[in-house]
């Protein structure tokens, strides 16, 4: 039985003026999987996730969910002449497609990131409402005669729900700041999750922690995973996380994708030991 594709990069290219971020890039992830992007700092993963959640448009390159072509772009420009990535014709001809994150929410992929932000003057239950309004069919006219009341009431429930299921009753009318930081984790998860991705990216959710919170969370994740139905793309540096959780690896290089594999096979590539496990071990 072949699996249904989710989310597939596709030769994309990040360049900062002379600089390449993200050097022709190609993955996919496929639904139900937890995958994670490896790799040490600096080696482009947040970029990527900020181009396949439209905060940057690729230089070049195509991003695919769910089968769609959702982002596209080629070298225009200055960049012509700058360009030091590969393809630089292969998608001329096209007009870019370049969606807001807002845009690529709304399609059902959602994120964390990796330095917490949450809404600081708002409650653990009114962050999780204002990501809920994402999905509001109300607008301006029937808000200002009251007619979205039974919407907004499905709303407040079903924010309610999603407090039960993380586990944050408790904390409902806390100010988000005001949590534990393992807490703040889950409470940036459980926004993602209010906006009802099947795609979920995680950027580093363990940062920060000890090892009682991360082993916490890796059940967390696969918790959440098996409940909402998801797929998961990780970025992640704790290692023992990665390789409990995983079910393939993608291992990032100075931007340059180097291996891809099963936990087993990452843990004993040679050239993966060498960019990245072998020096963390070192230390």
């Amino acid at each position: 039985m072949s699996k249904e594709n989710v989310l597939k990069v596709e030769n994309v290219t990040m360049q900062f003026g002379g600089v390449i971020a993200v050097d022709n890039m190609n993955l996919e992830v496929d639904k139900g999987e937890i995958v994670s992007l490896i790799g040490p700092n600096g080696a482009g993963k947040t970029t990527a996730f900020n181009v396949i959640t439209g905060v940057y448009a690729p230089t070049n390159g195509a991003v695919y969910y769910k089968g769609n072509k959702i982002i596209q772009n080629h070298p225009q420009g200055k960049m012509k002449k700058l360009y030091r990535g590969e393809n630089p014709v292969m998608y001329t001809g096209h007009h870019p497609i370049a969606p807001t994150p807002d845009k690529i929410t709304r399609l059902g992929i959602a994120r964390t990131f990796q330095n917490i932000r949450l809404f600081k003057s708002q409650t653990v239950f009114e962050n999780i409402l204002i990501a809920k309004h994402m999905l509001r069919t109300s607008n301006i006219f029937t808000a200002a005669f009251k007619l979205n009341g039974k919407e907004e009431a499905q709303m407040r429930r079903d924010s309610e729900k999603l407090l039960e299921l993380m586990e944050l009753t408790d904390v409902r009318n806390e100010l988000a700041t005001s949590l534990p930081y393992g807490k703040q984790r889950h409470l940036e998860i459980a926004r993602a999750l209010a906006t009802k991705p099947e795609l979920l990216l995680l950027d580093e959710p363990a940062a920060g922690m000890n090892p009682q919170e991360t082993l916490e969370l890796t059940q967390f994740i696969g918790r959440i995973r098996d409940e909402f139905g998801l797929t998961i793309f990780m970025i992640e540096h704790h290692m023992d996380l990665v390789m409990e959780i995983s079910d393939r690896i993608y291992v990032l290089d100075f931007g340059k994708p180097i291996a891809e594999g099963t936990p087993e096979e990452i843990r004993n590539n040679p050239r993966v030991i060498e960019a990245y496990l072998g020096g963390a071990q070192d230390e």
